[in-house]
């Protein structure tokens, strides 16, 4: 009974089932970003709009961002970092999408939910099914 509401293994970010959990939402935001990316990286200064208020620089890094983060966070390869990426990358999305007036008619929500999932994953890491892990494990971190 101790541990109805939370099971023992909720506890340990070590555990197998919450590096499965781990694994599984870098697969998913790691191919959603991937497909959101690919469009704009083939046109990475100038995917928005031209009369879109963000400079074709900030473009390309959101197009970077977006396309070789969604890759690395999908294998688990320096995902803090390009997790770092992708939430600074979502912020502003959010931002935007929150300044267009009504932000239920423009859909901030599937940004927002991006910027959480990637900032969770930014704070626990990839997990023990990452190539993160296994790097640190040859060199002896794990």
């Amino acid at each position: 009974m101790k541990y109805f509401l939370v099971p023992p293994f909720a506890l340990n970010l070590s555990s197998r089932r919450v590096s499965a959990g781990l694994l599984l939402l870098r697969l998913i935001i790691g191919v959603a970003f991937l497909q959101h990316g690919y469009g704009k990286i083939l046109t990475p200064f100038s995917w928005m709009p031209p009369e879109a208020p963000v400079p074709g620089l900030a473009q390309g890094l959101a197009a970077f961002a977006e396309f070789f983060g969604g890759l690395a966070v999908l294998v688990g390869l320096l995902t803090p970092l390009a997790s770092l990426g992708l939430v600074a990358t979502m912020a502003v999305a959010v931002f935007f999408h929150v300044m267009k007036g009504d932000p239920f008619v423009q859909g901030y929500e599937l940004a927002a939910v991006y910027l959480t999932i990637t900032a969770s994953l930014f704070l626990m890491g990839p997990g023990r099914y990452s190539i993160d892990a296994l790097l640190n494990k040859k060199n002896g971190d794990i």
